[in-house]
């Protein structure tokens, strides 16, 4: 049986590593690699609350999810509107 320790532990790194990512990566140009980083953080934090419970965890994966690509393509499209180079 795995320990729940461990996913404890890796989420709490991915949640670092990921926000480290996403405040380096306004200076990536590439939309898809912006995105990334922030799902890098939000499966920590689901892996973190999935030491706590199995249902919290998924519905905290599926609306991070979901609101952060909202948010980054209303971004993406707004800023391609006005004419920058993304």
């Amino acid at each position: 049986m795995i320990e729940i320790d461990i996913f404890f532990y890796l989420g709490i790194f991915l949640a670092i590593v990921g926000s480290i990512a996403t405040a380096w990566g306004p200076n990536v140009r590439d939309p898809v690699i912006r995105t990334l980083n922030t799902e890098v953080a939000s499966i920590g934090i689901s892996l973190i609350l999935l030491s706590y419970n199995h249902m919290l965890a998924l519905l905290t994966l599926m609306a991070t999810t979901i609101v952060i690509t909202l948010i980054l393509f209303r971004a993406i499209t707004r800023l391609e509107e006005m004419g920058a180079d993304v």
